[in-house]
Order: structure tokens, then C-alpha cells, then sequence
């Protein structure tokens, strides 16, 4: 079942198909190039199903068609993927829209078919000659056991040899120097001091001249974090009788390891009064030590600025690279700012000592969640903990979504009556438990098109449960579940997808506000007084 010695009619059948699939809507709007790249994955991954299934049929010894049948399948074939991609294609423009209106985005005129194709092309054609290469290196290897030991036996030690040798060179060759050349890339974002971010004039302040903590040492993310929060006119201007929040970042280059970090962080925060504040919270940033500044500065107006928060810095790599690369260093930060600032929390009064709270997004509210050990809070619980757009391997969250309550949705599931846990979007969610929120808390903050929540390695294979009726109102009807496919859409979603800021994985301050006010309740807020706070939260989220 081959055309000439080149390909397989199988394969280019299901290839065909598998491009065409992949020109649907997933969760996140695509430009041409990323939809090139998923199609010409998708375009490989159908070739090698179909290129094996022949190969297996062969083997199995099953009749063959002759030579004549055979160049009609291929005529066939070919006019049928023609079609399919055609058709697809026309209809690529009015899938990705359909995803584009649900997030209030503008219309694209088209999907640049050319480009899909070219990129396509590129992609399979880099793909088919690592897959020849390591065919041919396969067959090299096996003949020259095969002088030595049984056929059988050398086919099957030249397979494992030569996937010893590929894998050598992608993990300890190609990888380890791309990683290195992002690292000195971000190394040097990260060293970067902005002149419109001056180290601060009150010698008091973190960073400041008699501060434990260097400016310099901060990191480009977290001279921002300091610099950049609501001043106390700010939220006067919002809500009367506010004081100037408390902000405290350590960053990478503060300390040599996580507990030194951590004490430095426990100590600025005692120095500049961050306890005696109503409120606490401990932030976890995301692999390049941002911190959403749209999570604190909501939190802040809310609370009157009658607030502390302090984070630490474990990395300045993109939150997926930092996975890969510092996963463990990024927990033990984490756990390593809990000890310290929750074994200080619990030796004060508790009629002094402030509610305290915790907070990530991202990468970092994985981390957050691994900080901390139930048992070991169980006598004296902090107050909670609000964890945005969680990774899709954030085991409480599996945990949480797989036992949710029956009739409630993936998406925004209730897990035993929300007494502990509850699930909110875009468009809340936290008031829809049917028991009354406990003193202890853990508030998730999802969005129902937000990839790094829900891409889940099964998609290969099954259909995701947040893919049933009913859908949440930003994941587009028109998407569908393809085995192998979908994964493949929604892996280039997590990694290159766009969305506005309320959709995806970008959230608004909005979002943050309704979280926060189910959250930590607090109190003194009108309608009138929110919306003047949602406006001045608009123009810091546009700094």
C-alpha cells in the first residue's frame, strides 16, 4: 500500500483527514503561522497512524491490493485530500471568528490559507526527515547486530539503540543549549534597570536605604511589582480613610538559597510592620517572578490599603521552561516563604495577628498549593488561599475537579457543597454554593477557554469532560473532539494562543475583584464605589 517507494496511501489518507481536523476551533484564536504549525503536526501525526496501520497489515501477512489498484487509491486519495483541505479552509476563517466574537475581539478577514500551507509544509517536511533519519539509522544499527545475534532480537535492540541515540541528542545536545541561550536572554531582562524605576526616595521602603533588601537585586519583575502599586491618593480617591499598602519582594539574586530568601523576606516584612496590617497575603509569582498587578492592586483598594503582601523570587524563565528546568527550585522557594512567614503568623496573638491569605497565578499557584501541608496547618489554618488559571497538573485541583459534585460542570464544578473549596470565572460563580463558606477557604479563579487549566495529556485519546453540555459561555460550540488532534490544538493554545484580557489565560482585574471580595469579605462597598474602583483598576491595568 505505498506510492513508489516514498509514502504510504494510508498515511497521506489520514494525514489529510488529520489537517483538516486541526483547521477547527479549539479554545484560543490562532494566527496563521500557529495554525501552520498545528497543522503540519497534525499532518505528521495522521501520516505515522496511517504509515503504521499499513505497515501492521503487512506484517500481518493480509492480501495486498495489486499495482493497478494501487495508483487509483493514490489518484483517490490525493482528490479526496484536496477536497478536504479546500473545504476546510474556507471554512477555517468562519471557525476561528466564532472563537473571536465569544471574547468580544475583532473580526479576522481570513485565515491566510497560504501561510497555514506554507508553514504546514515545513513543519511536515522537517518532521519526515528526522523520521527517515532515525529510520535509516534504525536499519544500520539492526544489520550490523544482526551479524552478531538473531534477527529478531538484533531489530529489536536497534530500535532501542537508535531512540537511545536521538534521545541523547535532543536531551543532553540540542535542549541543554537552547535552555541556555533562553537563560542568558532572560538573565538579562531580569538584570535590566528601567530609569523611569528608580530605587524608592523613603529610605524605609523595601529597596529603600535602609532597607535589608538591594534594589538591584530585586529583579526586573519585582522592581516593578514595588514600584508600580496604588499610593494612598489613589485609593482615596476610591475609598475613603485608605493608608499606603505594604509590598515586600525578594528576588533571585537577594540571597544564595530559598531559606536565606525566606528570612530575608520574614525580616523586611517584620521591619516595616507588615503583620500589624488587617491583612497578609503571600504571594507565589510565575516562572519569570511577575506578579499580576492586577490581582494585588484589586486586593489592595478593596482592604483600604490596609494590607501586606510579600513574595519571593525563584526564577526568571517563562513559566513552561521554568517547569521544565526549575519545577522542584520553584517549590521549595514557595515552601521555604510559608515556613517562614506562617511560623512567625502563628506565634501571635491571634487577636493581633492579621488574616492571612495566599495567592498565585499560573505556575505559581501550583507552586502555592505544594507550599503547604494540611496536616500541618490543621490546628492553627490560615484563612485561604485564591489560585488563578491553575496548571492543569495541580493535584488539589484534579483531585477537587474529578470528586465534584454531581450535575455540576467541569468547568466550574462545586466540590461537596462549596464549604471549603469553590470555583469561579469571568462571570462569578463563588455565591453558588449550597453550604455556607467556612472559615477556611480555597477560591479557584478559571476560565472555562483558559488552556493551561484544562489541556490534559487524555485529549489524545478522550474526550475531556469539559468538552460535555453544557459548555462554559467562552468555549465556542463549534469546537470539536478529535483524538490526537485536539491535544495537539490545545498544546499550541497553552503556548501560543492570544486571548483578551477576561478570556484565556488573561484575567482582568474584574475577575480578581469579584474573587476577592467573595474571598476575604471586605466590608464598606456600594455598587457606586465598585464601579469607581473597576475604572481606576483600568488605568493600572493599562500601565
Amino acid at each position: 500500500m505505498r506510492v513508489g517507494i516514498h509514502f504510504s496511501i494510508l498515511g497521506l489518507l489520514l494525514g489529510g483527514i488529520f489537517f483538516a481536523l486541526s483547521l477547527t476551533p479549539s479554545l484560543i484564536p490562532r494566527t496563521g503561522t500557529v495554525q501552520g504549525v498545528i497543522s503540519g503536526l497534525s499532518w505528521v501525526a495522521g501520516y505515522g497512524v496511517g504509515a503504521f496501520l499499513a505497515w501492521l497489515w503487512s506484517y500481518l501477512q493480509m492480501p495486498a491490493p495489486g499495482d493497478r489498484t494501487r495508483q487509483w487509491l493514490c489518484i483517490t486519495v490525493v482528490v479526496v485530500c484536496g477536497v478536504l483541505a479546500v473545504g476546510f479552509l474556507v471554512q477555517a476563517g468562519n471557525w476561528q471568528n466564532s472563537v473571536r466574537a465569544l471574547m468580544g475581539m475583532e473580526m479576522a478577514s481570513s485565515v491566510r490559507p497560504l501561510t497555514i500551507a506554507w508553514v504546514a509544509l515545513l513543519v511536515s517536511v522537517v518532521l519526515l526527515l528526522i523520521a527517515r533519519l532515525f529510520r535509516r539509522t534504525f536499519l544500520f544499527l539492526s544489520a550490523v547486530l544482526e551479524r552478531l545475534i538473531p534477527r529478531r532480537v538484533a531489530l529489536l535492540v536497534g530500535l532501542l539503540a537508535a531512540f537511545s541515540l536521538f534521545w541523547a541528542a535532543v536531551s543532553d545536545l540540542l535542549l541543554p543549549a537552547a535552555l541556555r541561550g533562553v537563560d542568558s536572554v532572560y538573565k538579562r531582562l531580569d538584570a535590566r534597570q528601567e530609569p523611569d524605576l528608580p530605587a524608592p526616595a523613603d529610605p524605609g521602603l523595601p529597596g529603600g536605604a535602609d532597607s535589608l533588601l538591594r534594589w538591584q537585586d530585586m529583579g526586573h519583575q519585582g522592581r516593578r511589582y514595588l514600584a508600580l502599586g496604588p499610593t494612598v491618593e489613589d485609593i482615596e480617591a476610591v475609598a475613603p480613610g485608605a493608608m499606603a499598602p505594604i509590598r515586600v519582594y525578594v528576588g533571585l539574586n537577594a540571597a544564595a538559597t530559598p531559606d536565606q530568601r525566606a528570612r530575608l523576606a520574614l525580616d523586611e516584612l517584620k521591619r516595616i510592620g507588615g503583620f500589624d496590617r488587617k491583612l497578609l497575603l503571600l504571594i507565589t509569582p510565575t516562572g519569570t517572578g511577575w506578579v499580576d498587578p492586577g490581582a494585588i492592586n484589586s486586593v489592595e483598594f478593596l482592604h483600604r490599603g490596609d494590607i501586606a503582601s510579600v513574595a519571593a523570587q525563584y526564577s526568571y524563565l517563562p513559566s513552561p521552561i521554568a517547569l521544565m528546568t526549575q519545577g522542584a527550585y520553584g517549590v521549595e522557594t514557595a515552601q521555604a516563604l510559608f515556613r517562614a512567614v506562617y511560623g512567625h503568623w502563628r506565634t501571635l496573638p491571634v487577636q493581633r495577628r492579621p488574616k492571612l491569605y495566599l495567592f498565585g497565578l499560573s505556575l505559581g499557584a501550583l507552586n502555592s498549593d505544594r507550599s503547604f501541608d494540611l496536616y500541618d496547618i490543621i490546628d492553627e489554618p490560615f484563612q485561604g488561599a485564591l489560585w488563578t488559571g491553575p496548571p492543569f497538573r495541580s493535584n488539589t485541583w484534579r483531585e477537587v475537579t474529578a470528586h465534584r459534585d454531581p450535575g455540576s460542570p467541569a468547568w466550574l464544578p462545586q466540590f461537596r457543597g462549596g464549604a471549603v473549596v469553590r470555583f469561579g470565572n469571568q462571570y462569578g460563580g463563588y455565591k453558588s454554593g449550597k453550604v455556607p463558606w467556612g472559615s477556611f477557604r480555597i477560591a479557584y479563579l478559571q476560565h472555562g477557554s483558559d488552556p493551561i487549566v484544562f489541556f490534559a495529556p487524555e485529549s489524545l485519546y478522550r474526550k475531556p469532560a469539559w468538552m460535555l453540555e453544557p459548555r462554559a459561555p467562552d468555549v465556542s460550540p463549534d469546537l470539536q473532539w478529535y483524538p490526537i488532534v485536539t491535544m495537539l490544538q490545545l498544546a499550541a493554545d497553552m503556548h501560543a494562543g492570544i486571548a483578551p484580557a477576561g478570556f484565556g489565560h488573561s484575567y482582568d482585574p474584574a475577575d480578581y475583584t469579584r474573587a476577592w471580595r467573595a474571598l476575604t469579605d471586605p466590608v464598606g462597598w456600594t455598587p457606586d464605589s465598585l464601579a469607581r474602583l473597576q475604572a481606576k483598576l483600568g488605568e493600572y491595568n493599562r500601565k
